[in-house]
C-alpha cells in the first residue's frame, strides 16, 4: 500500500508502545493495551451492542434512487425528488421497509458536523446540486430517450452492448449522481461527522462511556452507537456485517463497491483489511476507554478513504482518456460522468493532519471546469486535460496516475 501517512502513524504508535531494557540495549515491544476482537463483534451482558441500522436503510434508498434515474417508464422528477427526501410513510420505494422509515439521503447528504454545521450555506448548495441532476435527468435526458446523442444534443450513445444516456454536455446523470453520493453522503457522515470528536465525544459521551451507562433503552453507549454508524456507511450492506471482506465490493453500489475495486488492485491490495482492522481497533479502544487510540485508528481510517476516493477518480479520468484516443465517446462519457462524480467526492475527503478536506470547494469546481470549458462539455475535453487533473489529484497522495490509472 502506497501511504506515507499511514506508515509514519504506525511507527509512531509502535514507538509509543515500546520499552528499553538499557542492560541489554534491546527493545522490547510491549504488549498492546488494546486488542481488536477477530471481527467486529462486541456484546454486553451477552447482547450486541453493534448497531448500524440506520445507515444500511440510507445505503438501500441510495440503491433504488440511483435505478430509478433510467426507468424511463415510471420515473418523474417528483418521484425522484421524493425519494431523495423520503418522508415517514410515503410509498416512496419499492421496499416497503424503506418506506415506514424516518431516514431519508438529503437529510445526511453534506450534513457533517466538522464542514457543515457551520456551512449552511455550501450545505444547501450541494444539496441544489444533486436536486440539480435529478432535474437535468428528466427535462433534458428522458424527452429524448430515443434520439442518438450528438455534441450539444442529449440523447443515447452506444458503449459496447450497452447504451448510455447522456445530456448534451456527454453527462450520464445517473453516474454522477451516484458517485457524488459516495462522497456527499457516504464519506462525508464517516469521515467528518461520526469519526470527529464533535460527534463521538459531545455532551456526557465519555462520562457515560467511561461509566458504561447506555443510551435508553440500548445495548450501547452514545459512543459506541456513533462509531458503528461510520462503520455503518462502509459495511451497512454486507452479507456479515461483522467480517464482511470476503464479500468486499460487492455489497453496494457505493462506497463499499469502489473500497473493494481500489483493494482489487495490486498497487493498493490490503486497503480494505487496513480500513477494517483500524475500525475494529478503533470500537475496541472505546471499549477499552482509551480515546487516544480511538482517534488514531479514525486518522487512519480518514487517510485511506479519502485516498481510495482519490485513486478512483484519476481511474476514470483515465479510462476516459484511453476511451477518447480510442475514438470510443460512449465509453469515455461513461466513464468521465463516473469520475465527475468521483471529483465531486473529493470536496468529502478529509485530511488527518489537517482536520480539512484534500480539495475545497473551488478546487473541486476548477477541476470540474476545466474539464468542461470546451464548447460542449466532454465530448471536446483533450487527454491533456484529464492528465493535467488527474495529476493534481494524485499529487497530496503519493500515488502515481499510473498506479491509480491502470487498477480494475
Amino acid at each position: 500500500m502506497n501511504n506515507s501517512l499511514l506508515f509514519a502513524l504506525i511507527a509512531t504508535t509502535i514507538l509509543a508502545s515500546c520499552s528499553s531494557d538499557d542492560d541489554n540495549n534491546i527493545i522490547e515491544p510491549d504488549p498492546p493495551a488494546v486488542v481488536a476482537p477477530a471481527t467486529y463483534s462486541f456484546d454486553r451482558d451477552g447482547e450486541s451492542t453493534v448497531s448500524y441500522s440506520g445507515q444500511t436503510t440510507r445505503i438501500l434508498m441510495g440503491e433504488e434512487l440511483i435505478d430509478a434515474f433510467l426507468d424511463f417508464d415510471n420515473s418523474t422528477e417528483e418521484r425522484l425528488m421524493s425519494m431523495f427526501a423520503h418522508e415517514e410513510g410515503n410509498a416512496d420505494f419499492d421496499n416497503t421497509d424503506l418506506n415506514s422509515s424516518d431516514k431519508s439521503i438529503r437529510s445526511k447528504t453534506a450534513a457533517s458536523r466538522d464542514y457543515f454545521s457551520a456551512n449552511a450555506s455550501e450545505s444547501a448548495l450541494i444539496k441544489a446540486d444533486f436536486e440539480g441532476w435529478i432535474s437535468g435527468q428528466i427535462d433534458e435526458v428522458f424527452p429524448n430517450e430515443d434520439t442518438l446523442a450528438a455534441p450539444g444534443v442529449a440523447g443515447q450513445i452506444a458503449d459496447g452492448e450497452s447504451t448510455r444516456y447522456v445530456n448534451g454536455d456527454g453527462f450520464e446523470f445517473n453516474q454522477v449522481f451516484g458517485k457524488a453520493l459516495i462522497g456527499g453522503l457516504m464519506a462525508d457522515q464517516m469521515l467528518n461527522n461520526y469519526l470527529g470528536t464533535a460527534v463521538l465525544d459531545e455532551a456526557d459521551n465519555i462520562d457515560n462511556n467511561d461509566n458504561e451507562i447506555v443510551a435508553d433503552g440500548k445495548s450501547y453507549t452514545t459512543m459506541e452507537h456513533k462509531w458503528d454508524e461510520a462503520y455503518g456507511y462502509l459495511f451497512g450492506a454486507s452479507e456479515n456485517g461483522a467480517s464482511p471482506l470476503a464479500t468486499l465490493g460487492s455489497d453496494d453500489s457505493f462506497l463499499n463497491k469502489y473500497i473493494g475495486r481500489v483493494d482489487g488492485d495490486a498497487d493498493f491490495n490490503g486497503i480494505g483489511q487496513a480500513i477494517y482492522d483500524a475500525l475494529k481497533l478503533g470500537r475496541a479502544a472505546i471499549v477499552a476507554k482509551d480515546y487516544t487510540l480511538r482517534d488514531e485508528q479514525a486518522n487512519i481510517v480518514r487517510q485511506l478513504v479519502s485516498e481510495a476516493i482519490a485513486i478512483r477518480t484519476v481511474y476514470y479520468l483515465q479510462q476516459g482518456k484511453n476511451a477518447i484516443e480510442n475514438d470510443n465517446l460512449g465509453t469515455a462519457f461513461h466513464d468521465l460522468s463516473e469520475g465527475l462524480g468521483f471529483i465531486y467526492s473529493l470536496r468529502f475527503t478529509q485530511n488527518p493532519l489537517t482536520g480539512q478536506s484534500f480539495f475545497n470547494r473551488a478546487e473541486v469546481e476548477d477541476m470540474i471546469e476545466q474539464l468542461l470549458q470546451g464548447e460542449n462539455g466532454l465530448w471536446t475535453v483533450t487527454p491533456a486535460t484529464l492528465d493535467a487533473v488527474s495529476e493534481q489529484i494524485a499529487a497530496p497522495f503519493g500515488f502515481t496516475v499510473e498506479q491509480a490509472g491502470s487498477t480494475n
